[in-house]
């Protein structure tokens, strides 16, 4: 499952992952924490028709991911920025801040924007009160998006999850096709 993506932004998506953690009081559980995470994605793309971290999108058993930044804090990636001065170790099935006194409020996530941090407060509002297993039946049941793949995983395109939110199908196109084009921006500018 581990794969590229010229749309992800690692630094968007550590600090995104901090946001979340640092409304929990430092730790959560990896489950939990993707499950808000992707559900503050969908957000995102939903409302502003932005992705939040630009991060492949997958079904898996315990319902839908963000792949790169469940490998970073897995440590089946190896980190590009200062991922290590959000996030800690995961240790077990817990993540935690790198260090809850460095954040102050959210004006310290620099590389989030306005837009970003309300779909982040909005999920945590939403959200963050759930235990894990009541957030893996919520994503089960309630996005239609997921698909239960068995042991395996599934990819969940920014088209089914636009239409599940009730765009239309030549906005959809639009959006997929300006996401197109910056894909291939970022790939030209990671080649130079």
């Amino acid at each position: 499952m581990i794969a590229t993506n010229p749309l992800f932004n690692e630094q968007r998506a550590a600090q995104a992952a901090a946001y979340l953690l640092w409304r929990a009081g430092g730790s959560l559980q990896v489950v939990k924490l993707m499950k808000l995470l992707y559900l503050a994605e969908r957000l995102c793309l939903e409302r502003y028709g932005e992705p939040l971290t630009g991060d492949n999108l997958f079904s898996l058993q315990h319902g839908p991911i963000l792949s790169m930044t469940l490998n970073l804090i897995s440590g089946k990636a190896k980190p590009v920025s200062d991922w290590k001065r959000w996030l800690a170790d995961r240790k077990e099935h817990d993540v935690s801040l790198s260090d809850m006194s460095a954040i102050h409020s959210p004006a310290d996530f620099t590389h989030l924007a306005e837009i970003d941090l309300e779909a982040l407060e909005e999920t945590w509002n939403a959200s963050g009160h759930m235990d894990t297993w009541e957030l893996v039946r919520y994503t089960h049941d309630e996005l239609p998006e997921w698909q239960d793949p068995g042991k395996s995983s599934q990819p969940i395109s920014y088209t089914e999850i636009l239409r599940s939110a009730g765009w239309g199908e030549e906005a959809i196109k639009n959006l997929v096709e300006r996401l197109e084009a910056q894909k291939s921006i970022n790939r030209t500018l990671a080649a130079a």
